[in-house]
């Protein structure tokens, strides 16, 4: 599984992700521009010292990657259907938009099934971008069996 964080802003939320990653055994694609330099020390800390045990890809166009993947969902709180009514596998993607304008209109337009959300109250607008990852990001290895992750 990989988690495809588009065009992200948040240096500390992408270190969480990236720690989650590890953790899960997921790798993680970065669609660029980024809104902070992978040299970051806020980056760098909040990864700790996951960054060696990650599969780290660079994205230039999303949507050509897209293109040519079968398994992928995208996430986002404007989103009908429910994260659990994914049928993720081992070799999905989970794509997440930037925490400060989501995914761009095209995706929404090309591929409307592919979208998904997380439940929450009316008076929330949104989870952060590292637990929503993590949320989604469990539930698909439930489903797939816990494949990248030895026990």
């Amino acid at each position: 599984m990989k988690i495809i964080l588009y065009r992200p802003q948040i240096p500390q939320n992408t270190g969480n992700i990236a720690r989650t990653c590890a953790a899960a055994g997921a790798g993680l694609g970065l669609v660029h521009p980024l809104g902070f330099s992978l040299q970051s020390r806020h980056l760098k800390r909040a990864g700790l010292g996951y960054w060696e045990a990650l599969s780290v890809e660079s994205i230039e166009d999303l949507l050509s990657y897209l293109e040519t993947q079968s398994s992928f969902f995208f996430f986002s709180s404007k989103a009908k259907a429910v994260y659990t009514e994914a049928s993720y596998t081992k070799d999905s993607l989970l794509v997440f938009g930037a925490e400060t304008e989501g995914l761009p209109e095209i995706f929404w337009e090309k591929w409307p099934e592919r979208f998904f959300t997380i439940p929450m109250t009316p008076k929330t607008r949104c989870l952060n971008l590292a637990s929503s990852v993590a949320v989604v990001l469990y539930e698909g290895l439930r489903q797939s069996g816990w494949a990248s992750i030895s026990q």
